[in-house]
Parts: C-alpha cells; structure tokens; sequence
C-alpha cells in the first residue's frame, strides 16, 4: 500500500485542477482580464466573479472550520496566517506580480488555461516564469540563496513581528482580539461572516454580473476548488497524507496544508525537470500545474477553441519575456498570485493577503494605464504621471 495515501491526494489535486482548467477556459475567467475590462471599459462584472470566487471559498473555510472538518495550522503552505507580517514582501511582490501579468497578458493560472487554449507566447511565459520562481525558491549564487543574497537584507528588517504587540497571527479575527483583548476564535468567524456578507452584497449589487451565467459559474467553481484543496489537505485525509511522509524513506516533497496557487508550484516544476527520475518532487503544486493545463487543453479541442497562437512582433517577445520574470520573482515574493493570495490566501482571512491582492490590482492597473498613455506617442515618465493621476494618487495638470 506504499504511496497509496499520497497517489490519492495527487489524483484528486489532479482532478480538482483539470475542472478549473476547463471551466476558466470556458467562463473566460481571467484576473487580468478583470482589472482590464474595469481599467479600460469600467465593467466590473469578471472583478466581481473574481470576488465572488474569493467570498465562496472565504464562506466554504470558515463552514469546515466550524463544523471541525478543517485545520488550518500555522505551518500551512505558503504560511498565511504567519505572525511575521512582512508588509514590505506582499507590496513590492504584488505589485511586480501585477506588472508581469499585464505584460504577459495574463497571470500564472490564466498562463496555464491559454497554454492549453494552444498559446505558444504562454509556453513561453511559463518557461521563464518558472525559472524565476525556481531561482528565487530553490537557487543559489556563490553558496547564497538567491532570495537571501537580493531581498532578505533589506525586507526583513521591515517585516513586523506581531507577537510582540500581542497579537498571534495576521488572521483578521486574531488582529482584532489582539487589539480588543476579545476571543480571537469567536471574532475569526464574526470577522468573517461581516466580510462574507459585504462582498456578497456588493457582488449581487450589479444587474450585469447576475446576469451572466460565465462569471457567476467561473467564480463558485474557483472558489469550490479552493476549498476542495484545503479540504483535501487539511481534512481527515490530509491528516493521513502528513502520517504516511513522516514515515516514508523517500519523502514527498511539499505534504503541508495547502489550497492551489500556481507560481511556486512552477519553481517545484522546474525543479522536478531537472531530477525527473525522481518522483518524490511530484507535488500538489505541480499536479495542480499540470492539470489545469489539461483541462483547459480538453475543453478547447473538445468545444473546437484550439488556436495556436504566436508573438505579433518582437516588442511583443520582450513584453513577455519580461512579464515572465516579474511574475516569477513577485510571486515568489509575495508567496502567492492572483488565485494563492488573492483566492486561497483571503480565504484564511490573512491581511497579508489583502495587501497583496490590492498591490497586485494596482500594478496591473498602472500599468495598463501607461500602455494606453504610450499609444499616444507619449513618453514613459509622462505616461506614468497621467496614469497615477487618472488613479488619483496625483493632482492633474490644469
């Protein structure tokens, strides 16, 4: 029975990730489309099935948190309720994770479902992005961790120990009890119920997202995921998952609670390709990569919406390639994308989380107000400063 435990959440992280590749193909469900369609046309209707996936997979946690189906303990993957709020990580990474989607002309989950769609220009994202991520999680210069020899020095003294202001973690509830001297477990869900309610409220507000069946469909199934994976790994089985590595000879790689994000998890790919004999590098990240690929893959040969697709021009080359390297780096920095911070992450309730998605929207955003400034002819520094004054960060000129 060697592997059986660990073969059957793989299958399941496999399956789980086949539907999202699928249904996101078919609900074109696309976080930079998202901010896209709000920056350029003000509809805000994929922003809201954004949201919404994020408030059902928020909803799904706290229902098996309560219901003690679910554990999500301090050591989950990436550790989102960590008591070390580095502030400084999930700004700077968001934000170049925002420019880099921009750029690549989508984020790493929508990078996936286009490769599947037959997009040569996403394998090449793809490739270059998940070496970045590799070199900021697995590589070294001269001995030096990459992450170590270009940020550690300078983020971590700007990283806030929260426990020494008497506060547990970044989980919303535990910041509030910190601050009040309430119940943190009692606020956890009264935090998150409010917060439930207002998006929910403000989702449903709009006649156009109740309207269309793609957006509602596309948020609850990612939201559905999310939770599938943080049930998988941190229910029942997932207690038995972490059992039977603590007592394998050849330990699988990354057996910690976690949901799906998908910019790690190209790192651990690249890193699997360089040992491919060994498959104990096989992990929930990659299985969750390679199935999402899949599914978008089935859905477009099976519904006839297979398209290769190829660079329009060499400036259109550099923009990738150059997306790919800040998704890489900023979301190995941020330690999540737009779903691993945005969905899974905001569905722990971490405020890092928050912070990331909003860093994430506001790189995306700035930079598509620049592109649309420079279709003018107009200068880079010039295209910034109409683009930070159309986000009113600064005054107009008269």
């Amino acid at each position: 029975m060697e592997f059986t435990i660990h073969l059957q959440v793989l299958g399941m992280v496999f399956l789980l990730a086949v539907i999202l590749g699928a249904v996101a193909n078919k609900t074109s469900f696309c976080t930079m489309g998202a901010v896209s369609d709000w920056v350029n046309m003000g509809d805000t209707s994929r922003m809201r099935a954004w949201l919404f996936a994020m408030t059902v997979a928020l909803l799904g946690v706290m229902l098996f948190e309560y219901a003690g189906k679910l554990a999500l303990p301090s050591d989950t993957f990436p550790p989102y309720r960590t008591g070390n709020f580095a502030w400084l990580r999930y700004v700077l990474g968001g934000v170049m994770f925002g420019i880099g989607m921009t750029l690549g002309s989508g984020c790493g989950n929508k990078t996936l479902i286009r490769i599947g769609g037959g997009n040569i220009k996403s394998v090449m994202v793809l490739v270059i992005a998940s070496i970045a991520a590799y070199y900021m999680l697995w590589g070294d210069i001269g001995g030096v961790g990459f992450y170590d020899k270009f940020f550690n020095s300078w983020i971590a003294p700007s990283t806030i120990d929260l426990a020494a202001h008497g506060i547990a973690s970044q989980e919303l509830g535990a910041i509030v009890a910190g601050l009040s001297g309430a119940d943190a477990g009692n606020l956890h869900f009264l935090v998150g119920g409010i917060l439930v309610v207002v998006m929910l409220a403000f989702i449903f507000k709009s006649a156009d997202f109740r309207a269309s069946f793609d957006n509602i469909l596309g948020g609850l199934v990612v939201g559905l995921v999310v939770i599938g994976g943080w049930y998988i790994t941190g229910g029942p089985m997932g207690t038995d998952w972490k059992e039977y590595a603590e007592l394998a000879t050849d330990i699988p790689s990354r057996v910690n609670v976690q949901s799906f994000t998908f910019i790690s998890p190209m790192g651990d790919s690249a890193r699997y390709l360089l040992s491919p004999s060994n498959f104990s590098l096989i992990n929930f990240g990659v299985m969750a990569l390679t199935g999402v690929i899949v599914g978008s893959f089935l859905y477009s040969v099976l519904f006839r919406k297979f398209r290769i697709e190829w660079f329009a021009s060499g400036s259109d080359f550099v923009n990738h390639a150059v997306g790919g390297v800040l998704m890489g780096i900023g979301g190995v920095l941020s330690m999540g994308c737009t779903i691993g911070q945005a969905v899974t992450g905001v569905s722990t309730l971490a405020l890092g989380s928050i912070l990331t998605f909003a860093a994430i929207v506001f790189g995306s955003a700035l930079t598509m107000k620049i592109q649309y400034y420079q279709l003018d002819e107009h200068g880079f520094f010039s295209s910034l400063r109409s683009a930070l004054a159309d986000l009113r960060l600064l005054p107009r000129k008269a």
